[in-house]
């Protein structure tokens, strides 16, 4: 089973989970009760990959079911039950996992001994009685089975975990121990080791370490010591008997289990263990708590769910006071989040159980498999900023009438039409993308029908390692374009919706598709982007005055970052640090991670198999003609790129034996010569004025003779194959040359006297002497392609790295990490991908009804750990010159006729501060310091002309301040529209 279902588990999953937790998930079974729109955001854990699944439900699907539960359909409502319905939706989500359902009754009365079949059980929409029932059984087998509940009523939502008296987890957070060089270590006790350069070690006390390579005081390498610590340095006990320490090593962290313990809910109720999400609103988890609890109560004592009446509001706050009283930690009742809860509770937010449907399913993978830090035990989270201000709504704006009733209980009527009437553009159709526009299907974002709109594009095909996370498509879906299949999948989930795909990507080449009379169109626009250049460029809402929903994940972890038009920073407001660039000599010459060899294969890779064949190609698409290259070159004329040409086309092969020749001999150069050479240049005991010249970092290389053991035998097959590609042979499994004493075949000549030039026209000469030269003035290069086996690309990667890995002496890396490190995978899984989605798509409602500023949540989470941050967005900046305040969101707007001036224009801008320079883009209108441009205030069409697509140019005007001696201040953007009504003359 396990070998089956890793065929469509992608690397990205294995990254974040590790082959022993997929497996562990591949013999795992699991009972999910409740198919409304929480239960079924579980889904998740089927992509992941678990064993079995068996849903469960009673009730009858009904037509506001459409709005919460993206697989139920029209037709399914009134005429079958919910697990009916859904069922083979699910199934069709992993094929590997056995997905079946029950409907039989699952009450207070049910015998639960049927369950202990299952590793994990989750309930949702089950009354608290029933969840008390079904946790105390759960936690008293043998070995216990992991329980977890879940509800979402209306605006507050709260996740329970209950994984038994003693949980133990193999690898609490999931990151990879990163390897710390040594500077100095002393004789003493304790013992004290400085990092290298003073580099922060991020140990904490009582964690462990292990040596390795340490010079001089080698009775510590292998050896795993307990730290104290300090920024920089950290003490390992007595090394006072220890050799002197002389120079080098690294340490890593050690990883150990850590067990967890829980208690039942019965135990939990009077004193919660809760998770923290708001810090501004610290109160929050147990006032959420009390008042979910009183809702509890309210359902036992009247068997139904709060009216939207002052009546039921004042009693479920009666009853939050008294649940409030039992607490040991007691908080203030919220008044206003009951009476929201009261009103709300029969509806549901889709947006918000998207969010807890993803933290609730990283907790059954948790439970079933022992890798990373469980809940303990509640998570709550509101969304009472959706509902603050329709607090002064009239009743009737929440009746009853279709398939948006769960979500007009929370919002409203004139809210839900809204969002139907809205314009959306989304970047983007991959994994975000498609739990996005599953939100705006059972929000009912960009309806036809209300003349709405969502636009999607992405320029990416299907691939079969998309499915497990990208939910709306299937196998049958694989190379068909992700923008258009994901438009149809979601009609599928609501027929109304109006979606255009488009298949472009948004940048400087399609801004004439994406134009700003196309922005000027749009209400909001989402990124689901997986790159920061991407991000930056779509961040032009600022200049078009349009609000940016933006989110990612890497992992477990994810963020959102709303920004809105003159409340918040833009994106560009911020940089992220620049990614750490591998110094040039370390590729080079001085590896010391395993990093820096993958990197050095990814290098070499692209300049013999990209890099070179594409320069070939370009050169002979100018220069179509040898024999007029040779009469250019004799005449004396320099040819850009003729050396490289000429010695690439000398040295080609035209058999496979010619291409297994020289991947021989690339061996013999990169894994003997290249460290003879070096070991020749730097002896082991070369010396500096700082020390021995080899210490760590730096390793000395090792050369080792060829044989034919893998990766030895690897490397060769696959560089001969990459070889044969780019030079068009066909691959032949002929016997591999292991006589390092061979040479190269005859056509593979190098100029090498001083007269290179004539040796390089006679070389080109004797090689356009054979028949085929017209045909040969063509290669093949190989863009680098992770995810084909068949092709070799990452076989070369893999040996290449393991043996220039080797004769470093640094620990190889397996090939799932070589895969990620040099395909700069981000890894990723379905259950962070959905709680962003969530949560992007509850700050559109935001959006949508022009909430204050107070009201918007930025969020960073790791599901690992588990910890989830909300907070405020970064509000915008603004900037005093003299009198006037503006921001990045402001612009001023001047329009010119045919006789306008550039005087005219500096007139029109002063607002009562003299403009002291125009600029439009890089080149400077007006610096009245630069000669003759006091002449240019008579002109303005001869200085700047409109474009085919644009009437208008954006201009830079720089202001002198108020005090003297202060550097000219650049104004908000200048819009200049090159006549009276904004029309391109």
């Amino acid at each position: 089973m396990f070998a089956d279902s890793m065929e469509i588990d992608d690397s990205r999953q294995r990254y974040v989970l590790g082959d022993g937790a997929m497996q562990q998930m591949a013999q795992s079974s699991v009972f999910l009760s409740g198919m409304g729109g929480l239960g079924i955001e579980i889904k998740n854990i089927v992509l992941a990959g678990v064993k079995a699944v068996t849903l469960h439900d009673t009730k009858l699907c009904e037509i506001w079911d459409l709005g919460c539960n993206f697989f139920i359909r029209k037709e399914d409502a009134l005429s079958q039950r919910k697990v009916e319905a859904v069922c083979p939706r699910v199934a069709e989500l992993n094929p590997y996992v056995h997905v079946d359902m029950s409907s039989s009754a699952l009450d207070y009365n049910t015998d639960l001994s049927c369950l202990r079949n299952y590793q994990c059980v989750i309930l949702t929409e089950a009354k608290l009685s029933l969840q008390k029932k079904v946790n105390e059984f759960c936690h008293s087998q043998q070995p216990p089975i992991r329980f977890i509940s879940c509800d979402a009523y209306g605006i507050c939502v709260r996740v329970f975990c209950d994984f038994g008296e003693e949980f133990e987890v193999s690898d609490p957070t999931g990151e990879e121990p990163k390897e710390i060089f040594i500077q100095t270590i002393t004789q003493g006790n304790p013992g004290v080791v400085t990092c290298m350069d003073n580099q922060p070690h991020g140990l904490q006390t009582g964690q462990s370490v292990v040596f390795r390579e340490v010079k001089g005081m080698v009775e510590l390498n292998g050896t795993a010591k307990h730290v104290s610590i300090s920024p920089h340095s950290f003490t390992i006990g007595d090394t006072s008997q220890l050799q002197p320490y002389a120079h080098g090593g690294s340490f890593v962290l050690v990883k150990t289990p850590k067990t967890f313990r829980f208690e039942t809910i019965e135990r939990q109720l009077c004193d919660p263990q809760v998770l923290t999400p708001d810090f501004s609103k610290p109160e929050a988890p147990l006032q959420i708590h009390a008042a979910m609890l009183a809702l509890d109560i309210f359902q036992e004592q009247h068997s139904r769910l709060p009216n939207i009446c002052l009546q039921d509001s004042e009693v479920l706050l009666k009853l939050a006071e008294e649940v409030n009283a039992t607490l040991r930690n007691k908080v203030s009742v919220n008044t206003e989040l009951v009476r929201c809860l009261s009103r709300t509770a029969r509806g549901t937010l889709p947006p918000l159980a998207a969010t807890v449907g993803g933290l609730a399913s990283q907790e059954v993978l948790k439970a079933i498999t022992g890798k990373f830090a469980p809940l303990q035990q509640w998570f709550y989270l509101d969304a009472i900023e959706v509902v603050r201000p329709l607090q002064s709504v009239s009743a009737e704006e929440f009746f009853p009438g279709d398939r948006y009733d769960g979500l007009r209980a929370c919002i409203g009527e004139s809210m839900c039409q809204e969002l139907h009437k809205l314009r959306v553009f989304m970047v983007g159709c991959g994994a975000i993308g498609c739990e996005m526009l599953k939100n705006f299907s059972l929000l009912g974002v960009g309806l036809a029908k209300s003349l709405g709109e969502v636009c999607i594009t992405d320029p990416d095909l299907i691939e079969k390692s998309n499915l497990n996370r990208q939910f709306l498509f299937r196998p049958h879906h694989i190379q068909r374009p992700k923008s258009t299949t994901a438009a149809e999948a979601t009609r599928e989930i609501n027929p109304d919706l109006q979606v255009e795909a488009h298949l472009n990507k948004v940048c400087p080449a399609t801004e004439n598709i994406y134009s700003d009379s196309f922005y000027s169109r749009l209400n909001v626009v989402v990124t689901a982007l997986d790159n920061l250049e991407a991000r930056r460029y779509v961040d032009r809402c600022v200049s078009n005055q349009r609000p940016l929903l933006d989110s990612g994940t890497m992992g477990t972890k994810g963020h959102t970052e709303i920004i809105v038009p003159n409340l918040t920073e833009s994106y560009n407001s911020h940089r992220d640090p620049p990614e750490e660039e591998i110094p040039f000599c370390t590729l080079k010459s001085f590896p010391s991670v395993i990093e820096h060899t993958i990197q050095w294969a990814r290098d070499k890779f692209e300049n013999a198999f990209v890099h070179k064949p594409s320069m070939f190609n370009s050169f002979w698409q100018n220069h179509p003609s040898p024999e007029v290259v040779i009469q250019r070159m004799q005449s004396g004329e320099s040819l850009e790129g003729s050396f490289q040409v000429i010695k690439l086309l000398s040295r080609r092969p035209s058999q496979w034996e010619q291409c297994i020749t020289i991947a021989r001999l690339k061996f013999e150069k990169y894994f003997k010569r290249k460290a003879l050479q070096l070991l020749h240049s730097f002896p082991l005991d070369t010396r500096l004025k700082d020390g021995l010249f080899w210490q760590s970092p730096k390793r000395p290389p090792a050369p080792f003779e060829f044989d034919l053991k893998d990766p030895h035998f690897t490397f060769i097959v696959s560089t001969a194959r990459l070889f044969a590609a780019i030079h068009n042979i066909p691959y032949s499994e002929k016997c591999i040359e292991t006589d390092e004493t061979a040479t190269k075949p005859d056509l593979i000549k190098v100029p090498v006297s001083s007269e290179e030039e004539r040796e390089a026209i006679t070389q080109l000469q004797q090689v356009i002497a054979t028949d085929s030269v017209i045909a040969r003035l063509q290669m093949s290069p190989q863009q680098f392609e992770k995810d084909n086996d068949s092709n070799g690309h990452m076989d070369f990667i893999a040996s290449a790295s393991a043996l220039r890995a080797k004769m470093y002496s640094i620990e190889p890396a397996d090939r799932l990490k070589t895969k990620r490190i040099a395909g700069k995978i981000i890894p990723a899984i379905a259950t962070a991908t959905a709680a962003v989605a969530g949560l992007v798509a509850l700050e559109l409602i935001k959006v949508v009804g022009g909430y204050e500023f107070q009201s918007f949540k930025n969020c960073f989470f790791n599901l690992a750990i588990p910890v989830v941050v909300l907070t405020e967005p970064a509000m915008v900046k603004r900037t005093l010159i003299d009198n006037i305040y503006f921001s990045i969101w402001d612009y001023w707007t001047i329009f010119g006729h045919e006789d306008f001036t550039l005087s005219d224009f500096m007139n029109a801008v002063k607002y009562g501060i003299e403009p002291t320079m125009v600029v439009h883009g890089v080149k400077m209108l007006y610096v009245p310091v630069m000669p003759g441009h006091s002449k240019r205030l008579k002109l303005m069409q001869k200085l700047i002309k409109p474009s085919l697509d644009r009437r208008y140019v954006d201009l830079t005007v720089s202001f002198a301040p108020e005090t003297d001696g202060d550097d000219d201040l650049p104004g908000p953007p200048v819009r200049y529209y090159f006549s009276s009504n904004g029309e391109t003359p």
